[in-house]
């Protein structure tokens, strides 16, 4: 991402934000309510349209591209709001990543409901695949996103607080997906608030604040910096982890 601006009529959504995400890592994007991490996914994504900057991904361009477009170049995502579709089974919702998602991915219906197997047994789905989504609790609904987004076959898996509703046990669960996902070749880039997470499974942080790049840097060292206790962690967090005075 180079300089990365985009608006919302007179809402500077996000200002100049440029850094990489190198290939085989996984990196978090943490900040305040309103940074601007999920408008970054969309920009991204091609949900939203820059208005200044670029986004180059494998070696090319794809700011300004359509979402499918994007999709089929290898980017998979998932949504802060899940929107399964609700007349098809856990089952059926995975395989559309499969049948229509990214050019590696695209596969005959049969080929697809293999695979959707797959991945459904990888997210913790699996004894679930045929019931309706209608009867699934939110944690196993975010795992259904994951899981109908690793069916496309991403190289770039962006994760937009896939941990979020989830209890301790389910968090340190959904962790260890999370590192399976990436050992089996996948680069990720994820949102999350729970530090642990972050601490946990990435090799870099970014901090958002007001849209702009406040920190970068390996998350034990950007989690310690002062601009970020400030901004996003608060005090409560600061004395108890012992955070120091950098930055």
């Amino acid at each position: 991402m180079r300089s990365v601006t985009k608006r919302f009529g007179g809402v500077l959504a996000l200002s100049d934000v440029s850094f990489d995400v190198p290939e085989g890592q996984v990196l978090g994007v943490i900040g305040p309510n309103g940074a601007g991490k999920t408008t970054l996914l969309n920009c991204i994504s091609g949900v939203n349209r820059l208005d200044g900057g670029e986004v180059h991904f494998a070696g090319q361009r794809i700011s300004g591209r359509r979402p499918y477009e994007v999709a089929r170049l290898g980017i998979g995502r998932t949504f802060q709001i899940v929107k399964p579709f609700a007349s098809m089974t856990v089952r059926e919702n995975a395989a559309v990543g499969a049948v229509f998602g990214s050019a590696q991915a695209r596969m005959a219906t049969a080929a697809a409901f293999r695979y959707a197997d797959e991945v459904l047994d990888l997210v913790g789905l699996a004894p679930k695949r045929s019931l309706p989504v209608g009867s699934l609790t939110v944690p196993d609904r975010k795992r259904l996103e994951v899981a109908r987004a690793l069916c496309t076959k991403p190289r770039l898996l962006l994760l937009d607080e896939v941990m979020s509703g989830l209890n301790a046990v389910e968090v340190d669960e959904a962790l260890e997906m999370v590192r399976r996902v990436h050992s089996s070749g996948v680069t990720i880039m994820l949102i999350e608030h729970v530090m642990r997470v972050i601490v946990g499974v990435c090799a870099q942080a970014v901090v958002l604040h007001l849209g702009r790049v406040l920190v970068a840097g390996q998350p034990a060292e950007v989690l310690r910096d002062r601009r970020v206790v400030e901004a996003y962690l608060g005090e409560r967090y600061a004395s108890r982890h012992a955070v120091g005075g950098s930055g």
